[in-house]
């Protein structure tokens, strides 16, 4: 993910040099009942060194700089990044074939550190939450506008199944790159930047997750 923040600052003008601030680790459970219904989804956010270490110190936490938190710390700290605003996803898309699946805001957040970078914790839960079976269960993590990176670096996991099968896609980056540059090159030198329709990029840089499970 660092490496495609710098191909894109080079390649995109000022103001539109939009690459990531933030870098995140992320991985995901999904939970099912004894039905075999996707009931929730917990999702780890692993923050980056520099900004754990901004998050920190703004919140007077760690004071003695050894990475670790007490418990009255963790706690200080879980839920900082859970105060969502509305129409906020979450930075999560997840559907089921076609049709994107309507989660809850987060609940039950946990925060810790790991050698100095904050770990989050938080579940959401699936509304109407369907049975997998047939049609493939789509994960993928993005902020679309691309301010903060997400990795698939951590632990993708399912809770009350077995038997479903975890496929992991690679996005395109070399390929997205250059589409977007040549549609930088086409654009008029004197033309208003701000004023164009630039697409998000966001979405062409992030890994999906697919889980298909056997018909019950």
């Amino acid at each position: 993910m660092h490496r495609i923040a710098l191909l894109l600052s080079l390649l995109l003008p000022a103001p539109l040099g939009a690459h990531p601030h933030v870098f995140v680790d992320t991985g995901v459970e999904l939970i099912f009942d004894a039905d075999q219904k996707l009931t929730h989804v917990r999702v780890t956010w692993a923050y980056d060194d520099f900004y754990s270490l901004i998050i920190l110190e703004d919140m007077g936490l760690d004071p003695d700089g050894d990475g670790l938190l007490t418990r009255e710390e963790e706690q200080q700290l879980a839920g900082f990044d859970a105060q969502w605003i509305e129409g906020y996803t979450g930075d999560l898309d997840i559907r089921l074939g076609d049709s994107a699946l309507d989660l809850s805001g987060p609940l039950e957040p946990t925060a810790t550190t790991e050698a100095g970078r904050i770990v989050t914790t938080h579940l959401r839960a699936v509304k109407n939450a369907p049975r997998l079976g047939g049609a493939a269960l789509s994960v993928k993590p993005y902020d679309e506008t691309y301010y903060t990176a997400y990795e698939v670096a951590r632990p993708v996991t399912l809770t009350g199944r077995d038997d479903c099968t975890v496929q992991r896609f690679e996005p395109d980056i070399d390929g997205q790159l250059a589409q977007m540059q040549q549609m930088l090159l086409r654009i008029d030198a004197d033309a208003d930047l701000e004023e164009l329709d630039i697409p998000l990029m966001g979405a062409e840089f992030a890994t999906e997750i697919r889980v298909t499970c056997p018909v019950s």
